[in-house]
Protein backbone atom coordinates (compact mmCIF):
# COMPACT_ATOMS: atom_id res chain seq x y z
CA UNK A 1 0.00 0.00 0.00
CA UNK A 2 1.34 3.43 -0.97
CA UNK A 3 0.20 6.87 0.11
CA UNK A 4 0.52 10.52 -0.83
CA UNK A 5 -0.97 13.78 0.43
CA UNK A 6 -3.71 15.94 -1.07
CA UNK A 7 -5.19 19.28 -0.05
CA UNK A 8 -8.90 20.04 -0.29
CA UNK A 9 -9.47 23.80 -0.26
CA UNK A 10 -13.16 24.28 -1.10
CA UNK A 11 -16.41 22.39 -0.72
CA UNK A 12 -16.63 21.96 -4.49
CA UNK A 13 -13.25 20.21 -4.37
CA UNK A 14 -14.82 17.37 -2.37
CA UNK A 15 -17.32 16.68 -5.15
CA UNK A 16 -14.59 16.85 -7.81
CA UNK A 17 -12.40 14.50 -5.75
CA UNK A 18 -15.19 11.95 -5.32
CA UNK A 19 -16.00 12.07 -9.04
CA UNK A 20 -12.33 11.45 -9.88
CA UNK A 21 -12.11 8.54 -7.43
CA UNK A 22 -15.31 6.97 -8.75
CA UNK A 23 -13.64 6.86 -12.19
CA UNK A 24 -10.60 5.11 -10.64
CA UNK A 25 -10.88 1.32 -10.59
CA UNK A 26 -9.04 0.43 -7.35
CA UNK A 27 -9.74 0.90 -3.65
CA UNK A 28 -8.74 4.25 -2.13
CA UNK A 29 -8.90 5.38 1.50
CA UNK A 30 -8.44 8.90 2.87
CA UNK A 31 -6.73 9.30 6.25
CA UNK A 32 -6.62 12.24 8.63
CA UNK A 33 -5.13 11.55 12.03
CA UNK A 34 -6.67 8.33 13.36
CA UNK A 35 -9.64 8.47 10.99
CA UNK A 36 -9.83 6.47 7.75
CA UNK A 37 -12.72 6.80 5.31
CA UNK A 38 -13.56 5.44 1.87
CA UNK A 39 -12.41 7.91 -0.80
CA UNK A 40 -15.75 7.61 -2.57
CA UNK A 41 -17.79 8.66 0.47
CA UNK A 42 -18.80 12.32 0.42
CA UNK A 43 -20.03 12.20 4.01
CA UNK A 44 -16.88 10.39 5.10
CA UNK A 45 -14.67 13.05 3.54
CA UNK A 46 -16.63 15.84 5.21
CA UNK A 47 -16.04 14.12 8.57
CA UNK A 48 -12.26 14.59 8.19
CA UNK A 49 -10.27 17.65 9.24
CA UNK A 50 -9.89 19.29 5.81
CA UNK A 51 -7.89 22.26 7.08
CA UNK A 52 -4.75 20.13 6.79
CA UNK A 53 -3.53 17.83 4.01
CA UNK A 54 -5.19 14.42 3.88
CA UNK A 55 -3.31 11.19 3.09
CA UNK A 56 -4.55 9.09 0.20
CA UNK A 57 -3.87 5.36 0.62
CA UNK A 58 -3.80 3.41 -2.64
CA UNK A 59 -4.14 -0.35 -2.30
CA UNK A 60 -2.62 -1.14 -5.73
CA UNK A 61 1.03 -0.05 -5.64
CA UNK A 62 1.34 -0.01 -9.42
CA UNK A 63 -1.51 2.51 -9.81
CA UNK A 64 -0.10 5.30 -7.62
CA UNK A 65 1.21 7.44 -10.49
CA UNK A 66 -2.00 6.93 -12.47
CA UNK A 67 -4.06 8.12 -9.52
CA UNK A 68 -1.76 11.09 -8.87
CA UNK A 69 -2.22 12.25 -12.45
CA UNK A 70 -5.99 11.74 -12.15
CA UNK A 71 -6.13 13.90 -9.01
CA UNK A 72 -3.76 16.50 -10.47
CA UNK A 73 -4.36 19.81 -8.64
CA UNK A 74 -5.18 18.16 -5.33
CA UNK A 75 -1.75 16.54 -4.88
CA UNK A 76 0.57 18.31 -2.45
CA UNK A 77 4.15 18.49 -3.73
Amino acid sequence: MKSFAIQIKQIDDVYALVNALVAYDGAVDLCSGRYVVDGRSILGIFSLDLRQPVNVQVHKDEDVEKLKSLLGDFVVA
